[in-house]
């Protein structure tokens, strides 16, 4: 069965994570993703390992499936003519370089387009493609820092800690989220207009966006949002909670759901209390109602306490590490985690993209490319090169 971006074509010269987080969703949707590296070295995150997994690391086996490899030079002119060449054939260029450095090559959107005016141009970038910070360098932790989120992540101001950044690399794949929905929506308005367009997707401006609640409240009230560990700053009680072998979370996120933990936990007199009995009540008093809430969860273990809860229809969950997560029941049911041969005919774990189609499935034909693994095969197809011509492009060194 085709996938949804089936006969789409995607020239994605990104790297490191945000870049081919969106390409490796669109490839898991049909499209085909032809993955441009650098001779010799490829993409950065070939070599940020330990683990690895014979020559790639598990950082970049994380985010390039569907893909196939091409290595081109594009400091050369030969390898810059190839590329324009393949942007003629393509729907979608990605590329998250520096501002300016491939228009320098006369690889910009505007040379790209005036080649191929119904071409799609991603470019992502730290701060835009605009602006006094646009030529700025940075990765994903400075984004998580200067764009708020780390203001608002780990323990609470009076508490030992400090700030602390989400355990994976949220701002690039958060960008690329919104790039591959800005792709998809540039796709469908060409699909009338008939016309391509350059999109301009910055890593630090989709962290500000995504902060979502905390931005309103921060608007609405004029108060600035704090650290508070793992509770929520417009739900009571919603957060973490030690028992007595370990820590569950509790996410309650109405009335009827407080009533009715009340009553799992032997606590009824608090859930009619007028302190207790509203979410604004809750969130006033909240210093005077999470020690009650602890102090009764310590006094059972997370399985008896989950059991109950479950039965009343209150959320709630363990804390489990990623092996817990990646290796239960469930997980097999879901198939949260598939294994794709590669070129070598070795299985290679990947974690399953978690959108299931109706009619078009999600695609797991091709496990991450070895480096330049496609070259001669994507040159013949996309642009009908001979082996004659291909030969020529390698001992020049262009490919």
């Amino acid at each position: 069965m085709s996938g949804p971006l089936d006969n789409i074509r995607i020239l994605d010269m990104s790297r490191v994570l945000a870049g081919p987080w969106a390409s490796q969703l669109m490839g898991d949707y049909g499209a085909d993703v032809v993955k441009i590296e650098r001779t010799g070295s490829g993409d950065d995150t070939l070599q940020w390992g330990p683990p690895f997994l014979g020559d790639e690391s598990a950082y970049f086996l994380s985010a390039n499936r569907n893909k196939r490899s091409v290595t081109v030079d594009i400091g050369l002119e030969e390898g810059q003519t190839l590329i324009r060449e393949l942007a003629q054939q393509a729907d979608v260029l990605l590329e998250n370089y520096k501002v300016g450095t491939l228009a320098r090559f006369g690889l910009g959107p505007s040379d790209l387009l005036e080649l191929n005016p119904q071409l799609i141009y991603c470019s992502i970038s730290v701060f835009g493609q605009t602006g006094s910070r646009a030529r700025e360098a940075g990765y994903d932790a400075m984004i998580q820092a200067s764009a708020g989120l780390m203001s608002i992540t780990g323990p609470p101001p009076l508490e030992p800690g400090g700030p602390q950044k989400v355990g994976v690399a949220i701002a690039d794949i958060m960008a690329g989220m919104y790039a591959t929905t800005a792709i998809l929506a540039a796709l469908h308005s060409r699909a009338g207009s008939g016309n391509g367009q350059h999109i301009d997707v910055p890593l630090y401006d989709s962290q500000v966006a995504w902060l979502a609640n905390q931005n309103m409240n921060f608007l609405i009230s004029g108060n600035v949002p704090e650290r508070m560990g793992t509770a929520h700053p417009n739900l009571v009680p919603y957060q973490s909670f030690a028992t007595s072998d370990g820590d569950m979370v509790l996410a309650v996120g109405n009335d009827r759901q407080f009533a009715s933990c009340c009553d799992v936990l032997g606590l009824q007199a608090i859930a009619t209390d007028p302190r207790f009995a509203t979410m604004s009540g809750r969130i006033e008093h909240r210093e005077t109602l999470i020690p009650l809430l602890q102090s009764k969860l310590l006094q059972g273990n997370t399985e008896h306490w989950l059991s109950l809860l479950q039965e009343k229809a209150v959320p709630a969950g363990p804390v489990n590490n990623i092996e817990e997560v990646l290796t239960n029941e469930y997980a097999d049911e879901r198939k949260l985690v598939r294994h794709i041969q590669n070129s070598e005919n070795k299985p290679v774990p990947q974690v399953s993209n978690p959108v299931t189609f109706g009619s078009t499935p999600v695609h797991y034909g091709n496990a991450p490319p070895t480096l330049g693994e496609h070259t001669d095969e994507v040159l013949r197809e996309w642009l009908g090169y001979s082996d004659e011509k291909i030969e020529t492009l390698r001992r020049s060194e262009v490919i």
